[in-house]
């Protein structure tokens, strides 16, 4: 796993202090982030590194209580429930069991299964576990439970309580590449059954695919489109098997089309302010422009989507610019006879959030002075009034 250096410490963490007292036991692992990012593939080298078995299973949709604890014998199809399964299957009473897409999980009329699962997760509760099919208590205070997860906010709050939260972010471009050339590439090489000789992708080409076919948070669209192009490249190497085939950057778009994403611009001009952004893949910049329309009345109009929250940052922008006017050297009438249209760009996607009240004061300010800022400064940052 290239990159997640403090998802790694953490997991270190929790593993050394169980070897330290003796048994990793006692605490369940909640792994959470977007999807692609590897919680799923941590979990199987958590297990590999402490030499256990791992059995995962998804819980994502399970609306009976029955699959937890099991069906009573009397009920015709009866089973045992999946913790008595995942020890039947591992054959051992200490493996890795993980719980995947655990913010997913429903409730019916046949029960909650995050209600059951409040027992099993408990380490106090778990030594006595009762699977309703064998009637028989069971211990499962040695297994090793990772649950994983996209979001909290589905959680249920006592069944979170339980958890100790590790949260994974997106991987940046240099990670992505890394993990392309060490791991998916020879993967995806080796099912297709190629030789890295008779099929070779550029770093270039690699670093091109991420940027401008694949921006997301994990590596999934990443591998597809890696694999789109081994398909394409096999139909070359049948039709003339004694030619490599090598693919660089100005080959892509034979392969995978025209980019999906093109690289931002800096926007230049007075009243036009770069602020920085929060995404599921990271860091992200955003402009902020503001324009001076008419001079007929007073006025300030908001466009660009923009959240409850945000439409109030802009409002507190606009006011302490307007009140302040005269301490940052500008006409303290300008606003009394202005018309001013705030715009946030990439109108189709939603913002929110306070932390872009400096940005908009910056780019109100800049019309009123009718200076355009310094265009190699990126801000951040809540505004109040005061």
């Amino acid at each position: 796993h290239d990159g997640l250096d403090d998802v790694k410490d953490r997991i270190i963490e929790f593993l050394a202090e169980g070897t330290f007292k003796g048994e990793v036991s006692g605490s369940i692992l909640l792994l959470v982030g977007p999807p692609g990012v590897g919680k799923t593939s941590i979990g199987h080298s958590v297990a590999d590194a402490l030499g256990r078995k791992f059995y995962r299973f998804s819980v994502g949709g399970m609306r009976d209580e029955a699959e937890i604890k099991g069906h009573r014998r009397t009920y015709i199809g009866a089973m045992p429930g999946k913790f008595v399964q995942a020890l039947k299957d591992s054959k051992v009473a200490n493996p890795v069991i993980m719980l995947d897409e655990i913010d997913k999980i429903g409730a019916s009329f046949q029960g909650d299964p995050a209600s059951a699962l409040l027992e099993t997760l408990d380490p106090e509760q778990n030594r006595d576990f009762l699977d309703h099919y064998l009637d028989v208590r069971m211990d499962l205070s040695k297994v090793l439970f990772i649950c994983t997860a996209n979001q909290l906010d589905t959680i249920p709050r006592p069944l979170l309580d339980r958890m100790d939260v590790i949260r994974l972010s997106g991987y940046i471009a240099e990670e992505k590449l890394a993990i392309a050339k060490h791991f998916l590439l020879p993967r995806l090489l080796k099912r297709a059954g190629l030789l890295k000789k008779q099929l070779n992708i550029t770093d270039a080409a690699i670093k091109q695919v991420i940027e401008g076919y694949a921006r997301e948070a994990g590596v999934r669209s990443l591998e597809k489109l890696l694999h789109k192009i081994l398909r394409k490249g096999i139909v070359k190497l049948l039709e003339n098997p004694d030619q490599p085939v090598k693919v660089g950057v100005s080959d892509l778009q034979s392969y995978l089309g025209q980019p999906s994403f093109k690289k931002e611009k800096s926007l230049k001009g007075t009243g036009v302010v770069t602020g920085l952004a929060w995404t599921a893949m990271g860091g992200a910049t955003l402009s902020i422009e503001a324009s001076r329309i008419h001079s007929a009345q007073r006025g300030f109009k908001l466009t660009g989507q923009l959240g409850d929250v945000m439409k109030e940052s802009a409002e507190i922008a606009y006011s302490y610019v307007s009140s302040n006017l005269k301490r940052f050297k500008g006409d303290p009438t300008f606003f009394d006879k202005s018309f001013v249209h705030l715009h946030v760009p990439e109108g189709a996607t939603p913002k929110d959030g306070p932390s872009a009240g400096v940005t908009m004061a910056t780019a109100l300010l800049s019309i009123a002075r009718g200076e355009a800022p310094q265009q190699n400064i990126a801000m951040t940052g809540e505004l109040t009034l005061t």
